[in-house]
């Protein structure tokens, strides 16, 4: 009898606990705000840029791109040229050092189908 009441009582606190919980029920829809869309294209932009100098540098056994390249997007030094492409101003150096000797210009458009290495090579002055 009293493993009757507890399953019974057990039974009865899981329903009510189940009923009691938030739904988040999903719509069809796939759709996503334009500034999700504009976030997950600049990641996408950053992540090309950055693939593009290490490819130009001869691949990750010989060079890495400072760690802004690897966070978010937005921390990242790029500029919007208000033309649908970002441009990447970034350095690298080879793995494991402290030193950044190479400085690495990329633009990539907004929809990640054109990337262009417009410079790579020596880290230039900042002074001007």
């Amino acid at each position: 009898m009293l493993k009757s009441v507890t399953a019974v009582t057990l039974t009865v606190l899981t329903a009510l606990t189940i009923v009691s919980l938030p739904s988040h029920a999903q719509s069809g829809s796939t759709q996503t705000s334009p500034d999700v869309d504009l976030s997950i294209a600049l990641n996408r932009a950053k992540n090309l840029a950055r693939m593009a100098a290490e490819r130009s540098n001869g691949g990750l056994g010989f060079y890495r791109a400072e760690s802004s390249m690897h966070g978010p997007a937005p921390d990242s030094p790029y500029v919007d040229n208000g033309n649908g492409t970002w441009t990447f101003t970034f350095k690298g150096g080879e793995p494991g050092s402290t030193t950044l000797t190479v400085e690495s210009v990329v633009t990539v458009s907004r929809d990640g189908s054109q990337v262009t290495v417009d410079y790579n090579g020596p880290v230039r002055s900042t002074g001007q």
